[in-house]
């Protein structure tokens, strides 16, 4: 059977020649005479694959060394708690912006652990944009600014980075990492998940500063200890080996690709050709406000669910699969990370095309 494009949120596409790479390696990696996925993570010919994926990431990210890389399990999600168990340890306070459903999440996590001052939300107006943020919202005591750069569900990004002051800036980039450059400089924290522009599911991407660390709460778990973490380079108990190996393998594909610039490039012409088709169509509508779209999830609906239920089987039938929005929004949502190549889209386009004329 022929690969079909995918359009999943996450787990997400991977790029077919670090599929092929996986496949050819996956009974023996080089000369060891033995699969990535059988070697001790404390092994020299594991920790040769690791030390190589921080070094790419570094590479590709321009990541500072002031700043630890890091390669935790749990996914974002687990640094929900993490991230306040390590920071909110000063004035015991921190500013959250509510711009999506895994923003709304990561400040009610946080408010187990101190106080959160929500400085903006767009959650009455169903996330359909990015809210403002006026500086007098701010806590000028905060110990960390949170925000979610890219939100996956409802398929909006900041344009433009907030200027916390003094306060840290935290950022779950976990669907928009590597689609676009980001100066670390800017950041006291980075987090991803994998499963989207990175690699498999199973393991989170961590960037942290390091006089950011030795902070945590007394009771913050060891696993989730960021300290403990960096002592032990990810590897405190046994890491997803097998995800960071995927990881390295996606990091030099985008590296022969040009690196984070020139995906960007490309990210800017796939999603313009799909932004462009929405804007004409008169059957077809985005469901965000212009100035906070996704280049990386493309949220549109025809606003009406039996319509929309035909479209995602029909393009299901052309080799366009998981289309179907998330259960909350409803419609359709198109995920179109680095691993999509610009023919799905215009398969997609040309589907939606042919759907219109015959609605």
């Amino acid at each position: 059977m022929d690969r079909v494009y995918n359009f999943s949120s996450g787990p997400a596409m991977l790029p077919l020649p670090v599929l092929e790479r996986a496949q050819k390696e996956l009974l023996c990696y080089g000369s060891t005479g033995t699969s990535v996925m059988e070697m001790s993570h404390r092994s020299k010919m594991y920790l040769e694959i690791y030390d190589e994926a921080v070094v790419l990431l570094r590479k590709l990210m321009d990541i500072p060394e002031a700043y630890a890389v890091l390669f935790p399990q749990g996914g974002a999600t687990q640094q929900f708690s993490a991230i306040p168990l390590n920071l909110l340890t000063g004035s015991g306070a921190a500013d959250y912006v509510d711009s999506g459903n895994f923003a709304f999440l990561a400040s009610e996590e946080a408010k187990r652990y101190g106080r959160v001052n929500v400085v903006a939300s767009s959650r009455a107006d169903q996330y359909t944009y990015v809210p403002a943020l006026e500086k007098a919202a701010f806590d000028p005591k905060a110990d960390y600014f949170h925000i979610v750069a890219n939100n996956t569900i409802y398929g909006t990004r900041f344009d433009q980075l907030p200027d916390p002051g003094p306060a840290p800036l935290v950022a779950d980039l976990s669907s928009c990492i590597l689609s676009e450059p980001y100066d670390v400089r800017k950041f006291g924290v980075i987090y991803a998940g994998a499963q989207k522009n990175i690699g498999p599911s199973g393991m989170c991407v961590l960037i942290v500063r390091k006089d950011l660390l030795g902070k945590a709460n007394p009771l913050c778990p060891k696993l989730l200890n960021w300290t403990v973490l960096a002592d032990n380079d990810s590897m405190y108990n046994t890491p997803n080996t097998f995800a960071i190996y995927m990881a390295k393998l996606c990091f030099g594909w985008l590296l022969e690709q040009g690196g984070v610039a020139a995906m960007e490039r490309v990210n800017i012409e796939k999603a313009g050709m799909l932004y462009d088709y929405l804007d004409q169509s008169k059957l077809f509508k985005g469901a965000v406000q212009q100035a906070s779209r996704s280049r990386m999830n493309v949220t549109f609906s025809t606003g009406d669910a039996a319509k929309d239920d035909a479209f995602v089987k029909q393009a299901a039938k052309a080799g366009l699969i998981n289309l179907k929005g998330h259960r909350v929004t409803g419609g359709m949502r198109a995920s179109i990370y680095n691993a999509m190549p610009t023919e799905g889209i215009r398969a997609l386009v040309e589907v939606m095309k042919q759907f219109e004329l015959e609605a």
